[in-house]
């Protein structure tokens, strides 16, 4: 398991199948959508960036599913355990949203009435500036603009088939531990990051999927020892037999894990939750704050999930066998069902 791949190389072959399916902890593959042999109505894409403080959070997405676009804000306050979001639909985008071929370069760009978001990938920052009018209620509206500080570091890049449809892949790049500085406002009252405290995360996902999927995924990032420190953990997306998505990043390096399990309660999911890992390397509990309930049902588009954020506490252990202690450490984890 975990087939390591250095070289750069197309994602996609001639017919439209994953060249070579695995792991890196760079961009190797080449994304470019004109390679891809599935219908234009099973394309999906997305860019996805959560950016945690202490006491509040945001998230915003930009997605194209093929036949549903969703541009989507969050707001989320910790010492209230309160959470606000807003989404716009978008039906039968079809690849018009123009997202990026890589991670890398590219900026994302959408403008609606209500809705303005730009995710700028300029030299050493990504910027986000992010507008949504009557946010929460009427006249209340949300100003982000946030920079995210460049680092050279590793991160998780996955390329992952499914068994029942060689057609279908899951290319996935999830950048953790990025320094954030900036505000926000909502309804005028502002909300503050430091470069030198809070962090983000961008979720950048391209693919091809089957109808019906569900997912598991966890993320955090924040300081260990004064040292940037954070985790990608999931699966549940197609033939993960070459590369699960797990990685422990420790001073901008990244370290593999093999396989981490999910244990909560589905009926509670604001109970506590735990992660181990089958080589003894992760053990976390998450003590969940907030449930980001997801419940969306347009006949062949459905949706439901659970998103929960809190504090994960227990140890990881590095490749060298360093063995940190986590503490109080923000993230999230969550459950979804999809059908789209």
């Amino acid at each position: 398991m975990n087939y390591f791949i250095k070289n750069k190389q197309p994602l996609l072959d001639k017919f439209g199948h994953l060249s070579e399916p695995g792991y890196s902890t760079r961009e190797v593959f080449e994304y470019n959508p004109e390679m891809i042999s599935a219908s234009k109505w099973r394309i999906k894409e997305w860019d996805y960036y959560a950016v945690l403080s202490k006491d509040y959070g945001f998230s915003f997405t930009v997605a194209d599913l093929g036949y549903l676009g969703l541009i989507s804000a969050s707001f989320f306050n910790f010492k209230d355990k309160t959470q606000t979001n807003k989404t716009k639909k978008i039906f039968f985008p079809f690849g018009d949203m123009n997202l990026p071929k890589s991670i890398l370069e590219g900026d994302v760009i959408f403008g609606k009435k209500g809705f303005s978001f730009r995710f700028l990938n300029q030299d050493n920052e990504r910027r986000l500036i992010v507008e949504v009018n009557n946010f929460r209620k009427r006249g209340e509206n949300l100003r982000a603009d946030l920079k995210l500080i460049k680092k050279d570091d590793d991160h998780m890049t996955i390329a992952t088939p499914w068994q029942e449809n060689p057609k279908a892949f899951y290319y996935n790049q999830k950048l953790n531990c990025i320094p954030v500085e900036g505000e926000a406002y909502i309804n005028g009252e502002r909300y503050d990051f430091s470069k030198e405290s809070d962090f983000g995360v961008l979720d950048w996902g391209r693919g091809v999927w089957t109808y019906k999927n569900t997912w598991f995924w966890g993320n955090a990032s924040g300081l260990v020892n004064n040292k940037r420190f954070g985790f990608n953990i999931g699966y549940g997306f197609g033939d993960t037999s070459n590369a699960s998505e797990n990685m422990i990043f420790y001073d901008g390096k990244a370290h593999k894990l093999d396989l981490v399990r999910f244990e909560f309660n589905p009926y509670n999911h604001l109970e506590s939750w735990y992660f181990t890992s089958n080589d003894q390397r992760f053990e976390l509990e998450l003590t969940p704050i907030i449930d980001r309930i997801d419940n969306t049902n347009l006949l062949v588009i459905k949706n439901r999930g659970h998103q929960v954020f809190g504090l994960f506490n227990g140890f990881v252990v590095l490749d060298d066998g360093t063995k940190l202690e986590i503490e109080n450490l923000l993230g999230f984890a969550e459950v979804i069902t999809n059908h789209y």
